[in-house]
Parts: structure tokens; sequence; C-alpha cells
């Protein structure tokens, strides 16, 4: 079992957040996904023998040994993108749900010209292209672009969204409207809780022929929940990075999830994270020095110096700079390892972001 004591630097000076950029050519964003997933190249990072190797996600189970526990985000990716425009004006109106409230509003971000007033209908435009229903706008609220709604309708959201909603890709996917094989091909095959507005994309490497390979490799799977908000993948806009508020996530890990996972600890066997919305998850239900049950809220930001408790080793994405997750990353394999694992997948021509490549960190 590897070191779990981070290699992150200490002690970071009012500039540490410079630190944590980096130049990326724009024709290494993927744009889309690769017609076979377990098809992406994966970087094999190994921290105790400071060494890459660039290999495959379908070659995860020769690397993995039978009895190494295998945590997967289950959360599912909601239709959240809204596109519409203003009854009184026609000026294009573009929203992103965020969460819906017991009493039938809904707290969104908003994009639009000028100033909507209170009760003015935004009318949307369903993914098909028709006219569909209306929400009406409520109060702005003091975080940046969020305001309140009410739909017209009394539908559950999450009905009224899979027939409104678009998938919300992440900007730099730079094509334009989603496309229909988005709503599958931006979700895990493994995909059951719906709840998030942005994939886990780590995740999106699996196929289910890879998950029964495993299976027969005798790696353990576990399914863990954390629904992915808006805040994980905001820039970190403070120079200091004990300055960032993280928005908090809901997750859940249960008891019989909790007990195997101990229980491969205890057999001397890795606990393997898919993406950093795992690690999260496990590091807050780990808070107190022993894995336990959890369900509610985190806002947990993993920096230096950080002691991991209950991950091994992480399958992940290559990250925008700049990001929380860039820290956590160079955090768990180790500040300079993960430079130079960047900076040769930029040599290598690795696909980034969402839609690309991955890393494993051993």
């Amino acid at each position: 079992m590897d070191e779990q004591q981070p290699a992150g630097p200490v002690g970071l000076t009012v500039d540490e957040l410079a630190q944590y950029d980096y130049h990326l050519p724009k024709r290494l964003i993927a744009q889309a996904p690769l017609p076979n997933r377990a098809d992406a190249r994966m970087l094999v990072v190994r921290r105790a023998e400071q060494s890459l190797e660039h290999l495959y996600v379908r070659d995860l189970p020769e690397l993995l040994q039978p009895g190494d526990c295998l945590v997967l985000n289950n959360t599912k990716v909601i239709p959240a993108r809204l596109v519409g425009y203003r009854q009184s004006t026609g000026g294009r109106w573009e929203g992103l749900f965020l969460e819906a409230w017991p009493n039938g509003f809904w707290k969104v971000l908003a994009r639009t010209r000028g100033k909507p007033k209170p009760d003015e209908p935004i009318v949307l435009i369903n993914r098909f292209g028709k006219e569909d229903i209306r929400l009406f706008v409520g109060t702005r609220l003091p975080e940046e672009g969020a305001w309140i709604v009410r739909p017209e309708s009394q539908e559950d959201a999450l009905s009224l969204l899979d027939r409104v909603g678009r998938v919300p890709l992440p900007p730099y996917i730079r094509r334009g409207e989603m496309r229909e094989a988005d709503r599958i091909r931006y979700q895990t095959v493994y995909a059951a809780a719906p709840g998030s507005i942005a994939a886990p994309t780590a995740g999106l490497h699996f196929t289910q022929a890879l998950l029964d390979r495993l299976g027969d490799a005798g790696i353990e799977i576990c399914r863990i929940t954390l629904h992915v908000g808006i805040g994980t993948f905001r820039p970190i806009k403070t120079a200091r990075l004990a300055d960032h508020q993280m928005h908090s996530e809901w997750g859940r890990i249960t008891a019989e999830t909790v007990e195997r996972l101990l229980s491969a600890r205890q057999k001397g066997r890795r606990i393997v994270a898919v993406g950093t919305t795992c690690v999260r998850l496990l590091e807050t239900a780990a808070a107190d020095g022993q894995l336990t049950p959890f369900s509610g809220h985190t806002n947990l930001f993993i920096r230096p110096p950080y002691q991991f408790r209950a991950v091994d080793a992480l399958l992940t994405n290559f990250h925008l700079p700049r990001t929380t997750l860039l820290v956590l990353v160079r955090t768990f394999g180790g500040d300079q390892l993960i430079r130079t694992a960047y900076e040769e997948a930029i040599r290598q021509e690795y696909r980034f972001y969402s839609y690309g490549d991955c890393m494993l960190i051993l």
C-alpha cells in the first residue's frame, strides 16, 4: 500500500495560485468522446518509483490487484441547462438549474441582457426546439448570477427537466448546442442517482464490459454518491488557497459500503477512487481518522498540507488550471511528479478535460 502522506508543497506564499497554472494548446481539449470509452489513454503515475507509463483504460484489470476496491460515484447528470427567451422583450435567456425547493421554486444561474423584472415570464424552449413551459422571475440572490424562479407547472422538477433541459456540457466544448448522443455519452454507464449538473468525468471511461472484466479479475466494486455542483468547477479567484470558499455538495456512503472498504483495508488491499468526487466524499467520511457512514453536505477543499486517510490510488481526468480539482490531484500525487505528468501528457498530445484521457496515480 502506498504511503498516504502527500508530497505537495507546504508553507506556500501569497503567489501560490500561480503555481497551479499551465498552458494547454486548444487542440488538446477533447470536443467529443471516443467511440469506445475504454480506449482512452491512461498515464500511469507510480509515486514509489517516481515513474510514468503510457497505457490505456482497458489495461486497468491488469494494473489493479485482486481484492482492491474500485470506488465509483453513481450520481446521474440531470439535463440542467435551460434555454429560452424573455416574453416581454424576446431577448435570449439561458439558465442552469441548481436545485428545487419544497415550495416549488427553483434556484438557477441565469444569463440574459437587461434586468428581468419580478414575475416576468421566461418561455423555455425544449430539447426538441418547441416552446414549452414558462418560468416566472423571482428574487435575485447574493450569489453571482443566481436567481429564484417559479415554474408554472406543478410537475416534478426532474420530469420537467427531462423534457425542457439540455445536457450541461462544459463551456470548453465549443461545438455549440448539445447533440442528442450527449445525453448518453456525458453519463457514466453506472449512473443511478439523479442530482448532478456535471459528470464525474473519470467514470466516463468505463464500459459494462470493462466492469465485468474487473469483477472477473477479483476487483471489488463499491458505489457511493456525490452530486456534483457548480462549485467544484469554478476557478479559484483568491490569491491564497486558504481564502477560497468551496460550495457544498451532497453525498452519501452507506454502512454496507464502509464495511466492505474497511475489510479491504484490513486485508492490505487498496481503495482506488474513480475521480476527485470520490476522493472528497471518502475523505469527508474519514475526517475523524476512521471511515464511517456519511450522509449530508461536504465543502471539503483538499489542499497542501493534507494527509489522506481513506484513498490509496486515484483514477482522474486532466483538469483545468487554477481549479480545486487540480490542487487536489497535485496534493495526492505529489506536486512535482504531477507537474511532470501534465507536461508529459501535453508533450504526448493526450486529450484533456471532460471527454479526454486520464491518469492513474498509484
